[in-house]
């Protein structure tokens, strides 16, 4: 493990390790709210550095050592159910990767320590298992063959695959100007993209985009992606590709559904402005998807023909901070400074959690990413979180979810969950990752295509 060069995270962090002997039903300790927290004295400033430096190393220091590529999760007890430990996530590292660029631009590693990780991962995933271009959702990090993340889930996911390919492009734009070592790193990346068939998922030509296809099951899955969603990220770069574009017809029939994704409704008389389909118990999202698309995707000041993607974006959280202030279940600790429902894990395995399906199990991922959404109200749940709960910091940041109203919690942490942490925040705090995804020059092309207007 590389040495912090700071004395201060050295200490830090020596502390934060004295919570691992905790097991998997272990209890938040009620002695946190008494005795002062390590994080007590830190200013704003100092807490977002601290964050974005814990859920860093968890793509840093926590990755999969052979590939370089994001642990699906990991289990601070050392218990592994339902995926081997040296499983990757190719969504979550396509998160991990544009949080790889936070900690060279925060002086957490160098540019050259950098480029060294990024050309270990380009080397495997260029190795690796893939369908028609496009990666499964699951790898075995040691080999590179897929690891079925259900029986017939064992091919192409072409929304992992986009959340891959954000974070590719998003690194070919930070080198793309650099020296000669430089250079061939962005020339593998730029096959890398061009070589996803993004128009093959479209099922021999509907118009709409899949998200499986598998060479044993072929498209039995049957997942057509359509209404809104985590994937309009997969939309966009499907339209970008140089070499297998979609037509805008797809977008338009098969996301966007003939217009029928646009919605009047509202709640806490904030309008959705479009509709959640995909729960009908639920008028609206868990909160990843204001998050997942919109890691490099800018959603401030994109428009099309459905949408105004900031309001949009914004007013998701905006519903989930005054859900927590409503608390219609009565569940403890709800409020202003603890809020923020999305997938995680659960006291009864995984579930989506969100109004409509709220098992007051509280996920630090959903108020900590919508940082630039949502400024004030994710700066106190921070602050409540670190200051009054410490015990639920792990070495790797917030551990993935917990529920005061049941005295629960579990030391472990799931990729797709920390990634968008140091991503959003340094969006909100720079622009980075917004900045260098935008300026790609086939992204703008496939924006232009799908009719956007972006500034």
């Amino acid at each position: 493990m590389k040495l912090i060069k700071n004395i201060f995270f050295i200490l830090f962090f020596s502390f934060i390790t004295t919570f691992y002997s905790c097991k998997s039903n272990n209890k938040e300790s009620e002695s946190s709210e008494a005795d002062p927290s390590m994080y007590s004295k830190l200013t704003e400033d100092q807490l977002l550095d601290t964050i974005q430096k814990q859920t860093f190393n968890y793509f840093w220091d926590a990755a999969e050592p052979n590939s370089g590529l994001a642990r699906e999760r990991l289990h601070m007890d050392d218990d592994y159910p339902t995926s081997p430990k040296n499983t990757v996530t190719t969504g979550g590292s396509g998160f991990g990767l544009m949080a790889i660029l936070v900690g060279v631009e925060r002086g957490f590693i160098s540019r050259e320590q950098a480029l060294d990780r990024f050309i270990k991962i380009t080397d495997f995933l260029e190795n690796a298992d893939r369908f028609h271009g496009a990666w499964p959702h699951w790898l075995n990090g040691e080999t590179g063959k897929v690891y079925p993340f259900s029986e017939k889930d064992n091919g192409g996911d072409l929304v992992e695959t986009a959340f891959l390919v954000q974070g590719l492009l998003t690194v070919y734009e930070y080198f793309k100007d650099g020296n000669e070592k430089e250079q061939e790193l962005v020339s593998k990346i730029d096959r890398l993209w061009r070589s996803v068939e993004w128009d093959w998922y479209t099922k021999n030509g509907e118009d709409v985009l899949y998200w499986h296809w598998s060479p044993s099951y072929g498209w039995e899955m049957n997942f057509p992606v359509g209404g809104y969603n985590e994937c309009l990220i997969m939309y966009v770069l499907a339209a970008s590709s140089p070499t297998h574009s979609i037509n805008k017809s797809v977008y338009d029939k098969g996301w966007a559904l003939d217009g029928n994704i646009v919605s009047k409704d509202s709640l806490y008389n904030i309008p959705l402005v479009l509709n959640y389909y995909e729960h009908d118990d639920s008028p609206i999202g868990p909160l990843f998807w204001a998050h997942y698309s919109y890691l490099g995707l800018n959603p401030n000041g994109l428009r099309d023909q459905y949408a105004d993607y900031w309001k949009l974006t914004q007013n998701h959280a905006k519903i989930h901070y005054k859900y927590a202030q409503d608390n219609p279940n009565q569940y403890k600790g709800y409020g202003d400074s603890l809020w923020g429902l999305t997938s995680s894990y659960s006291i009864n395995g995984y579930a989506g959690h969100r109004p409509g399906r709220d098992l007051g199990v509280v996920s630090p991922t959903a108020a900590f990413s919508s940082f630039p959404y949502t400024p004030k109200e994710s700066m106190q749940m921070l602050k409540k979180l670190y200051k009054d709960h410490d015990s639920l910091i792990g070495e790797y940041g917030p551990y993935d979810a917990f529920s005061l109203h049941d005295n629960w919690y579990l030391p472990r942490y799931l990729a797709i969950d920390q990634g968008p942490i140091p991503v959003m925040i340094e969006n909100y705090r720079t622009g980075l990752l917004w900045k260098l995804f935008m300026q790609n020059e086939d992204v703008q092309k496939g924006l232009d295509k799908l009719g956007f207007i972006y500034e």
